[in-house]
C-alpha cells in the first residue's frame, strides 16, 4: 500500500504538539527541587535505557553509523538541554518564539549540507510563518526584537543548534527512525552530564527527589519516546524548510498552555501570530500532499 503523502506532515504535528507542553512537568519538577539540568539526565536517560531495550538491533546499528551522527547526536542533545533550562527559567512563549527563529538558520544549513533549494512557495510559507513569529514577538516598550536575558540566549541557540540537527537527521539515511531517536537520546543525556558542574544540587539528593517523583519522570520519558520516533519519522521523509514550518505549530499550542498552566496571558499580538503560524502549518501540509 502506497504511503499517504500527509503521513510526515502529521507525525511532525503530534511531535510539535507535544513538545508544546512538555515544558509544564519540568516546571513541576523545578518546583519539587529538581534543576533542570538534573530532571533533563533522568528523563533522557530513562528513554535511553527503555529505548535500547525495546530497539536493541537499532541500537547495535549505531556501531557503524556515519561520523555525522555524531554531530547531530551533539547538535540536538544540547539543543534539548537548553531548551529545558531556558523554559525553566524565562517566560515560555518569549524563549519559544526566540528558538522558533530556526527557518533563518534551516535554510543557508540545508543548502550547505543538503543542496536543497527552496522553492517561491515555500520561502513563502516560510515568511508566513516567520511573520507570525515577529508579531507574537514584538514588544513596543523595546522595539525590535532581541534576546534579554540568559533564558532567551539559551532559546536562541537552541533553536539554531534545533536546525542544525534536524538537517542532518535528513542526511543521515543510513539510519532507521529508532537508531536516530537513540543518538539523540545519547546525546542529550550526554550534555547533561557535561553539565554536572554547574547544578548546585548533589548526586544523592537528585537520584532521592528523582525516585520521590519516579512517575512523573517515567511519564515524561514515555512522551519523549513517542515525540522522538513522530520527529525522526517525519524529518527524514520531509524537505528541512518545509518540516521547520510544520514545527512552528508547537507555538500555538505551548501559547495556550502557557496561558491555561502558567497564567501566561495573550495579548491580541500573540492571537494574530498565532494565526498566521497555524496558516502556514496548514499550508505546508497541502503542500506536502500535492508533491
Amino acid at each position: 500500500m502506497k504511503q499517504a503523502s500527509s503521513a510526515p506532515t502529521l507525525a511532525l504535528i503530534a511531535g510539535a504538539a507535544t513538545w508544546g507542553v512538555l515544558w509544564y512537568p519540568y516546571r513541576l519538577l523545578a518546583s519539587a527541587g529538581l534543576d533542570g539540568i538534573w530532571s533533563t539526565i533522568l528523563t533522557y536517560g530513562l528513554a535511553l535505557a527503555v529505548g535500547v531495550a525495546i530497539f536493541p538491533r537499532a541500537a547495535k546499528s549505531l556501531a557503524g553509523a556515519p561520523p555525522m551522527t555524531i554531530l547531530m547526536a551533539a547538535a540536538i542533545g544540547w539543543s534539548n538541554l537548553a531548551y529545558v533550562l531556558a523554559v525553566l527559567d524565562g517566560e515560555v512563549m518569549r524563549v519559544l518564539l526566540l528558538f522558533y527563529l530556526a527557518p533563518l538558520w534551516t535554510v543557508p544549513i540545508a543548502r550547505l549540507l543538503l543542496r536543497e533549494k527552496a522553492g517561491a512557495a515555500d520561502l513563502g510559507v516560510m515568511a508566513l510563518a516567520f511573520g507570525g513569529a515577529m508579531v507574537m514577538l514584538w514588544k513596543p516598550e523595546i522595539g525590535i526584537a532581541w534576546p534579554l536575558a540568559k533564558a532567551e540566549w539559551l532559546g536562541l541557540a537552541a533553536g539554531f543548534l534545533f536546525a542544525l540537527g534536524n538537517v542532518l537527521v535528513r542526511r543521515i539515511q543510513e539510519l532507521g527512525d529508532a537508531a536516530k531517536s537513540i543518538a539523540i537520546w545519547v546525546g542529550v543525556t550526554l550534555a547533561g552530564l557535561a553539565h554536572l558542574p554547574m547544578s548546585a544540587m548533589g548526586a544523592g539528593a537528585a537520584l532521592q527527589l528523582g525516585a520521590d517523583h519516579g512517575g512523573m519522570i517515567a511519564g515524561i520519558a514515555v512522551a519523549l519516546i513517542a515525540m522522538s520516533l513522530a520527529f525522526q519519522y517525519g524529518l527524514t521523509r520531509m524537505p528541512a524548510n518545509r518540516a521547520i514550518v510544520v514545527l512552528l505549530f508547537e507555538l500555538v499550542v505551548a501559547a495556550v498552555a502557557a496561558y491555561l498552566l502558567a497564567g501566561e496571558v495573550m495579548g491580541p499580538r500573540e492571537w494574530l501570530g498565532g494565526s498566521l503560524i497555524v496558516a502556514a502549518s496548514l499550508a505546508s501540509a497541502w503542500m506536502e500532499r500535492r508533491r
